[in-house]
């Protein structure tokens, strides 16, 4: 009678740490596969891509690497010798146009208050189109004058807003060509984190919702929510040929991955003594509603 309890209960405890594994292998599977989580988030930011107005030789670089600077502060300068006399060229112009304006200005006021005996009315006429001419060069000019100061103004390139230098490798003496990015800097109060969601979960998001990122190897914990949702990612199997007609695989693999949707999220609090650096990668996990009133 004895041997036969401790069978039984023998076949008890192993029914239980059976049924015990089982229940705790579905609930982890339950939890990876169907819970609104996702270990693959990035932490990205806007990065403001500093372009000149003008070419020219680098002067000075005002900034190292990864400095903050505000916005209004010099980043680089371009040598101004070649726009300062481009300025003084077109002021001379501006001065020398004007002259002759306030010339055939005069010209037609003297001959306007002769009479038709003296002056004939088409010369009249022809001193009065003159001066249109002549006021018409000297205003084109000083629209020079405006675009060379201008040009002078942005020799001197200072930054947009306030923010990190990013990656810094312009060196004093390099030539670089209008509109022809140099320099990055990372704007201040700018990251977001792109949390990428299988396709199944997205019943399971809401914008709103209260979010959490566990940043990769720390135990700091990031809060925010959901600002959006992607409403559309690239289709690499629908690419179209030289005919723009579809492209389609012949082969379908049985193995089907979900694909990962972009789920932007606002960052609402940052933990004192953590720094955030866009590239970061981290665990997002998403506060369901109804967990909160539970």
């Amino acid at each position: 009678m004895k041997n036969t309890f401790f069978k039984i209960l023998r076949y008890l405890i192993t029914l239980s740490v059976v049924g015990l594994a089982i229940f705790l292998g579905l609930k982890l599977w339950n939890n990876y596969m169907n819970s609104s989580w996702t270990r693959d988030g990035r932490v990205r930011a806007e990065v403001v891509m500093i372009a000149p107005d003008v070419s020219g030789l680098v002067s000075d670089v005002a900034v190292i690497d990864n400095q903050f600077v505000k916005r209004g502060d010099l980043l680089f300068a371009i040598d101004k010798v070649r726009f300062e006399h481009a300025l003084a060229q077109t002021k001379a112009i501006s001065k020398l146009r004007k002259a002759e304006y306030e010339m055939k200005q005069n010209q037609y006021q003297r001959r306007a208050g002769l009479s038709d005996e003296v002056v004939s009315e088409e010369n009249r006429n022809d001193a009065q189109l003159e001066v249109a001419v002549a006021k018409a060069k000297y205003e084109e000019t000083l629209t020079q004058v405006e675009t060379a100061e201008l040009d002078l103004h942005r020799s001197e390139i200072k930054a947009p807003c306030d923010g990190w230098v990013s990656n810094l490798l312009m060196r004093k003496g390099d030539y670089i060509q209008r509109g022809e990015s140099h320099m990055a800097m990372i704007k201040k109060d700018s990251f977001w984190v792109y949390g990428y969601f299988e396709e199944n979960k997205l019943s399971l998001l809401h914008v709103g919702e209260e979010a959490r990122m566990n940043m990769l190897g720390t135990d700091y914990i990031v809060k925010g929510h959901i600002e959006s949702i992607a409403s559309g990612i690239s289709d690499r199997d629908n690419v179209t040929d030289q005919r723009l007609l579809a492209n389609v695989n012949p082969t379908f693999t049985w193995v089907r991955l979900a694909q990962r949707i972009p789920v932007r999220i606002h960052i609402d609090n940052v933990p004192k003594g953590f720094t955030l650096v866009a590239g970061m990668t981290c665990s997002v996990s998403i506060v369901q509603k109804k967990e909160k009133k539970m």
